[in-house]
C-alpha cells in the first residue's frame, strides 16, 4: 500500500510542476487569468501530493508496529 501512495504523491508532484510551467507560459503571454488558474491547479496538486505522502508515512508507521 505505501508504494501506491508514494507513486500517487510523485505523480501529483509532477502534475504540479507541469501546472507551474503552464502558469509561467500563460503569464509570459500576458494571460494573467489563465496563469492564476494554472497556479491554483498547481497548489491543489501539491496539497494532494502532501496528503498521499502523509498516508505513506501512516502506513509505514503501522507496518512497524
Amino acid at each position: 500500500m505505501p508504494t501506491t501512495h508514494h507513486s500517487a504523491a510523485a505523480e501529483r508532484h509532477l502534475q504540479a510542476a507541469h501546472a507551474h510551467e503552464a502558469a509561467a507560459a500563460s503569464h509570459n503571454q500576458n494571460d494573467h487569468l489563465g496563469a492564476h488558474e494554472q497556479s491554483k491547479r498547481a497548489e491543489e496538486f501539491s496539497r494532494e501530493a502532501h496528503r498521499h505522502t502523509e498516508q505513506t508515512l501512516e502506513h509505514a508507521t503501522e507496518a512497524q508496529k
